[in-house]
């Protein structure tokens, strides 16, 4: 099988920081990858650099077959390239039905059809839970709920690869298997890129992982490979809080 990412020599380097120092990555189409690592780690730069939000330094980012180094962030989305940020970017003071609508108008043909959007956009709120709060404007929704309409407008854009930095920040612990169980309905028609710091969330979710360690993968591999991985015990696992942002 084709990878649908893959990054070949991917370097980012700010001054003397060697933020992503050379890295080789490859994600296989309907994968659940999750990103860990401590702080300074790299993990959220090298997720820039695959959306297209910085340029690297050096190196490649083949999507479906393609190099796309070169493109914009918004060449990525057209391509399928959906990325959540690690704050929360949505437009506080426009409903959270207005939010989703902007990403729903960038896949339809025709941007008028006043039934089209709203199908597109009750579509991506239910799946996220925020249906009834559809009207609500976003700078009013808890957190945590502003951290799922992220989602929502990802969504929206009927991405190939969804890319979740700290989605579950914020939510609560009632909200966590819903969350749970929505990126593994996610999974069916996408592929989920997500970093992550709570760890029971990697662990059950994650077909594999990969550690970041001061900017280079220190180890992949399955949940269980990387929870018995002494070097990653070393470096994150067995130092780090599990509520620690990374």
């Amino acid at each position: 099988m084709t990878p649908l990412l893959s990054t070949r020599g991917l370097s980012r380097h700010f001054g003397g920081l060697r933020a992503v120092d050379n890295v080789d990555f490859t994600l296989m189409p309907g994968e659940i990858r999750a990103v860990i690592g401590p702080n300074g780690a790299g993990k959220t730069t090298f997720v820039s650099l695959v959306s297209g939000r910085i340029q690297p330094s050096s190196g490649a980012i083949i999507f479906d077959g393609d190099d796309i180094t070169g493109l914009p962030a918004y060449a990525r989305v057209r391509r399928g390239i959906a990325y959540t940020f690690q704050i929360t970017s949505v437009f506080a003071n426009l409903s959270a039905y207005a939010n989703v609508a902007l990403p729903v108008q960038l896949t339809l043909s025709d941007r008028r059809s006043a039934g089209a959007i709203k199908a597109g956009v009750m579509s991506a709120l239910e799946r996220t839970g925020l249906a009834d709060r559809a009207d609500m404007p976003a700078g009013q929704l808890s957190y945590g709920h502003q951290r799922l309409l992220e989602v929502a407008m990802g969504l929206a854009l009927k991405p190939r690869l969804l890319i979740l930095d700290e989605p579950t920040q914020g939510l609560a612990d009632s909200e966590i298997d819903n969350f749970i169980a929505l990126v593994r309905e996610i999974a069916r028609d996408a592929t989920v890129l997500l970093i992550e710091h709570n760890m029971p969330v990697v662990m059950q979710l994650a077909h594999r992982i990969t550690v970041f360690n001061a900017g280079k993968i220190l180890a992949e591999g399955t949940p269980g490979q990387i929870r018995e991985n002494a070097a990653v015990q070393e470096a994150y696992l067995g130092t780090a809080p599990r509520s620690k942002r990374t």
